[in-house]
């Protein structure tokens, strides 16, 4: 009789345990992929992680800071993470499969959420190394952001098309943007070269401890790049402390992307609290203020997930 009572109870355990698996294989995890901490992508996704916290309370959210673009493309694909930060030529890139640029094959996987804000490309120079244009940038030590970063992407595109390389250069540092502050502010480099949104912290606190010149690129350079990605802009005066004039420059869209095992409902109240809570995106930081629902979608360079454009139709962005 024992045996049989047994029986039956281990047949109900089996039976709850099969009835449980599909809720307990729902997405419970949140990683927001980012980039260093002392950029944009890091504020940003700690203010996305605090949204979707309180828009999925059920769901567990986190921030993990990375080397940007190219790193966070490489972990969606391969499913450790669940959103991600990337530049759009880095996208690109990646969708395609550019092994120079760090995917060895197309990253198919992916999925996209939002084009979000435009990351300037902003070369800032100490004042008195005595560089004013991208040809004064021969012979000098310069840093590029973290190897194969969307920064040092853009950074090899910039230089390319403005004739240089980084055998022009007296050294080349591959480093994060608040590292390569502190060697500028210690006289170790004379450059930084950062793809950020404007009024980045990095580039604000070195302006405010030395003399800084922001170096122009101009329209023709960016148009020699010859990819739709780079766009001429322009870092108004008084961005940073001591930069009286308008600088122009190159700036490429931002996207935010998942990949396609990240729940369908889960996407969508990703994309949908997202756009419902950009005054708290733009008090992280105020590049979030470029971000619009209406261009969400402009440039997008891959599929989008079905959950972001579930919320698209829904807005009537998408008909």
């Amino acid at each position: 009789m024992k045996n049989k009572i047994l029986r039956a109870l281990l047949a109900l355990a089996g039976v709850a345990m099969l009835a449980a698996g599909p809720a307990q294989a729902q997405q419970q995890f949140i990683n927001v992929l980012t980039g260093g901490t002392s950029g944009v992508y890091y504020p940003m996704g700690v203010a996305l992680s605090q949204i979707y916290a309180k828009a999925m309370p059920d769901v567990k959210t986190s921030v993990q800071a990375t080397k940007a673009s190219a790193e966070n493309l490489n972990l969606l694909q391969a499913g450790r993470g669940e959103l991600g930060f990337t530049l759009g030529d880095a996208l690109s890139d990646a969708w395609k499969g550019d092994a120079e640029a760090g995917f060895k094959t197309p990253l198919k996987k992916l999925r996209g959420v939002a084009g979000i804000y435009p990351n300037y490309i902003q070369i800032v120079a100490l004042a008195d190394s005595g560089i004013k244009t991208l040809a004064d940038l021969k012979g000098k030590r310069i840093a590029v952001g973290a190897p194969k970063s969307g920064t040092e992407l853009n950074a090899r595109a910039i230089f390319k098309a403005a004739g240089l390389t980084y055998k022009d250069f007296a050294k080349v540092e591959y480093l994060p943007f608040g590292e390569s502050v502190e060697l500028m502010k210690n006289r170790q480099l004379d450059v930084t070269l950062q793809s950020a949104g404007l009024g980045v912290s990095s580039l604000r606190d070195l302006a405010a401890s030395v003399k800084i010149v922001v170096v122009p690129i101009p329209a023709d350079v960016v148009s020699k790049v010859g990819d739709t990605a780079y766009q001429s802009g322009v870092v108004p005066a008084n961005t940073y402390e001591g930069q009286i004039d308008n600088v122009p420059t190159a700036y490429v869209q931002n996207f935010l992307v998942t990949h396609e095992g990240v729940p369908t409902d889960t996407v969508y109240k990703m994309t949908k609290s997202m756009f419902e809570n950009l005054d708290h995106l733009a008090a992280a930081h105020a590049a979030a203020k470029s971000i619009r629902k209406e261009t969400a979608l402009v440039g997008m360079p891959l599929p989008l997930h079905p959950g972001a454009e579930k919320y698209y139709r829904e807005i009537g962005l998408i008909k």
